[in-house]
């Protein structure tokens, strides 16, 4: 087990020396390594304030703040390789990310229950839809959960901050390289209409990016997320750079009330 602070501070210090690798005096790249690293140490926070509104016990925030640690490490080997973070056109980041954690061999100090659920998460943590409960042990799906929410989180973060000053900076690969036009798909719009995560597959242009971002709200699992993306305003944040149209107005107005379902539901 994880039974104390000296295993995560390994796992922390390793991370760090193993990201710093990745470094680069191009500012493009190094902008990006630093992106992602960043972004992994707040997804990091998201998931044991998660797991404390669970109350879960010490050792398991530790095994969710591991495995939040390094759900995204195949994401440096990805940008060094392909210069990009679209995995469509280079290569899934999560099964990059369990090569590079099996040839490190990085968690061995966990058992082979913690390795096991750590590698599944993992390997969950970007699937269009986790793997139906009565096929996976329930342990790993707990965990899985967590981690989808606090990436959701913190990448809803990302993207609203960046949407907010792309007019002073470009970073195409948050753009994920699709064109800025104004057009968006309509299967994107049914898709949120019928509470449905969107296939990312199907993107065409910039604006399905940010309609399958917001579709992400269908996919997510505990309140306390919920809650925090009404406190964060992340849906008025993502329409706000949308297209001002009666499709996104019905949008909005249709996420709003099933946010307040959600919260509602599990407070009565």
């Amino acid at each position: 087990m994880i039974e104390n602070n000296v295993d995560t501070a390994f796992f922390h210090s390793w991370f760090r020396k193993y990201v710093k690798g990745f470094y680069s005096e191009d500012p493009r790249i190094q902008e990006n390594i630093r992106l992602k690293e960043e972004h992994t140490l707040r997804v990091c926070k998201e998931i044991l304030q998660l797991g404390k509104a669970l109350d879960l016990n010490k050792n398991a925030l530790r095994l969710a703040e591991t495995i939040a640690l390094f759900h995204d490490i195949g994401r440096f080997e990805q940008f060094k390789t392909y210069g990009t973070f679209n995995d469509r056109v280079s290569e899934n980041h999560a099964t990059l990310g369990l090569k590079v954690l099996e040839e490190t061999n990085v968690l061995s100090r966990l058992t082979k229950t913690q390795r096991s659920i750590t590698y599944k998460a993992i390997c969950y943590h970007n699937v269009r839809k986790l793997p139906d409960p009565a096929s996976e042990n329930p342990d790993c799906l707990l965990y899985s959960k967590l981690l989808r929410d606090a990436d959701k989180l913190d990448i809803w973060l990302v993207v609203t901050t960046y949407y907010g000053k792309r007019h002073k900076h470009r970073n195409p690969a948050l753009e994920l390289e699709l064109p800025d036009t104004p057009e968006y798909s309509l299967c994107f719009v049914e898709d949120i209409l019928n509470n449905r995560v969107s296939n990312s597959h199907e993107l065409k242009t910039f604006n399905d990016m940010k309609l399958l971002q917001l579709g992400w709200i269908f996919d997510i699992n505990f309140t306390q997320t919920f809650i925090q993306i009404q406190q964060r305003q992340i849906i008025e944040k993502i329409i706000a750079d949308l297209p001002d149209t009666e499709d996104i107005r019905k949008i909005q107005n249709h996420l709003k009330e099933y946010l307040n379902e959600r919260i509602f539901e599990k407070n009565k």
